[in-house]
């Protein structure tokens, strides 16, 4: 038998889960802490993912985030750790349960070979169903329900950013409000207090240090420390822009 093709990155492994997801399930990358924050369309249940291409105890821990001891605190409903498939670590498994955590066997697509009709399933365990039965597989609990005081606050738009980065870019609601702010100016050609008000950003930094001064009292334009927001999140940005009706301010919008 060949040898098992490796993710060469968590990044690989991340677009292959992502890849995979069922009908009905959205990932939001780069999302609430977790390198894959996972939303069931049909009522919005959450499973939040950390990724490594090892199952170890730093994995384990990220993915659990301490739930159990803030019974305030906003998370998903379920938690998992998402590795290569093969990573049988002796022990871990139990841990994994005792957090619990769901351990999340990725199978690389290149070993994944259709047989007798039949084409095995991408990864393992399947995503919560809403019968609770689903929950087990007949002999061992697969998911535990962590049932949060509230889920995971999601940004307004999917991020159009990769998961499992080194080095990863979120779209926080932040960015959205910052996006809309900058879309004002390239459309406006300046910004003035009053659309920092309408989007619901402080304006401290940006006057001081990001936007330079306008021709005119209480106008400020894009400088050279204006953040590039658009060619951070493109797709995100053409996203807001295409609802600019729907958020501007009405003398601009008109």
């Amino acid at each position: 038998m060949s040898k098992e093709p490796d993710f060469k990155t968590e990044a690989d492994l991340c677009a292959a889960f992502t890849a995979a997801l069922p009908k009905g399930w959205t990932a939001y990358a780069e999302t609430a802490g977790y390198d894959i924050l996972l939303v069931r369309a049909e009522d919005g249940l959450q499973v939040g993912v950390e990724a490594k291409l090892k199952l170890n105890a730093e994995v384990v821990v990220q993915a659990s985030k301490e739930w159990g001891h803030d019974a305030t605190a906003e998370g998903p409903d379920f938690r998992a750790a998402l590795v290569p498939a093969g990573q049988h670590v002796r022990g871990m498994a139990d841990i994994c349960a005792k957090l619990g955590v769901t351990v999340i066997s990725m199978t690389h697509p290149d070993r994944i070979e259709r047989r007798y009709g039949w084409r095995p399933p991408a990864f393992r365990p399947d995503l919560p169903d809403k019968k609770l039965s689903v929950y087990w597989n007949g002999e061992e609990r697969e998911w535990y329900d962590c049932a949060p005081a509230k889920r995971c606050t999601l940004p307004e738009y999917v991020p159009d950013v990769g998961a499992g980065r080194s080095a990863p870019v979120s779209l926080t609601n932040w960015k959205i409000r910052a996006i809309k702010l900058l879309i004002i100016m390239e459309r406006r050609g300046f910004v003035t207090k009053a659309d920092f008000k309408h989007v619901g950003i402080d304006p401290s930094r940006w006057t001081r240090h990001w936007l330079d001064r306008g021709v005119d009292r209480g106008q400020f334009i894009r400088g050279r420390h204006t953040p590039d927001l658009k060619a951070q999140h493109p797709t995100n940005w053409a996203q807001i822009e295409a609802d600019f009706a729907k958020w501007a301010p009405a003398e601009v919008a008109a």
